[in-house]
């Protein structure tokens, strides 16, 4: 029997607002899901941003849901004539975009509580694809929702961060990756060459090179990352030979 954990398990991330590609709001979102993402064992493999246009979200939608195992998106699900994201994967999906009960009546109830009016606004909130699975808000009650293996969440990233907190405890997880840092104190000028053969040499590991300029001269950080730690650490153990065989030598 396959051990399923150990499979990799693969998403994609639709940031979603014209406000992030203008420059206006500065997307805090992306980082905080691929760490969380990451150490529940799961591959953040793309990660796309789209105006406030319901062509444009349909479209990245259903590119992402067939290639990932989970698609997240962040933004447009707030009370405003452009959060249409709502409007955006109901119809990627091709079903009907309703006002849904359970959400009517927990946005009621929390304004009511707060002596607000649920205005016609306020009610927009409430809108998501016909069948749709609430993802639960502990910060401002206003749900987002889960359909097929897309999870729609705000884009305020307090609300974003509370709505994750409650979607990845059942999420599938993955392989744990292990890493392994290293310096190098040559440019990837120098190390490009053997490292590409280190990598070829070791395909079931991540090489990442990372190169730096500081005072005045090159050097690079180097991470294999993969699930097995042997295979990691004899993928370190190559890029160490040839950091030392690279300084016998006197490379510049």
């Amino acid at each position: 029997m396959t051990n399923t954990t150990q499979q990799a398990v693969t998403a994609a991330m639709l940031a979603i607002g014209d406000e992030l590609l203008s420059g206006r709001t500065k997307d805090k979102n992306i980082g905080h899901l691929a760490d969380i993402l990451t150490a529940a064992g799961i591959d953040l493999k793309e990660v796309r941003i789209v105006p406030d246009e319901e062509d444009a979200i349909v479209i990245a939608i259903n590119a992402l849901r067939p290639c990932f195992d989970y698609v997240f998106t962040s933004g447009g699900i707030g009370p405003t004539h452009d959060d249409i994201t709502a409007d955006a994967v109901s119809r990627a999906f091709e079903v009907p975009c309703i006002y849904d009960d359970k959400a009517m009546k927990l946005l009621a109830d929390n304004y009511a509580r707060r002596g607000l009016e649920f205005t016609q606004s306020r009610q927009r909130m409430a809108r998501m694809p016909q069948g749709a699975e609430h993802i639960d808000n502990s910060v401002s009650a206003a749900p987002g929702f889960q359909i097929g293996n897309v999870y729609v969440m705000a884009g305020v990233p307090s609300v974003f961060q509370a709505m994750l907190d409650n979607v990845v405890p059942g999420l599938r997880a993955g392989r744990k990756l292990l890493s392994k840092a290293m310096r190098s104190p040559f440019g990837e000028g120098v190390i490009g060459a053997p490292l590409a053969a280190i990598q070829k040499d070791h395909p079931d590991t991540i090489i990442g090179s990372y190169p730096k300029f500081e005072e005045g001269r090159f050097s690079t950080e180097l991470v294999v990352r993969g699930s097995d730690l042997a295979k990691v650490e004899a993928a370190a153990w190559a890029i160490e030979s040839m950091i030392e065989t690279l300084q016998e030598q006197g490379a510049a």
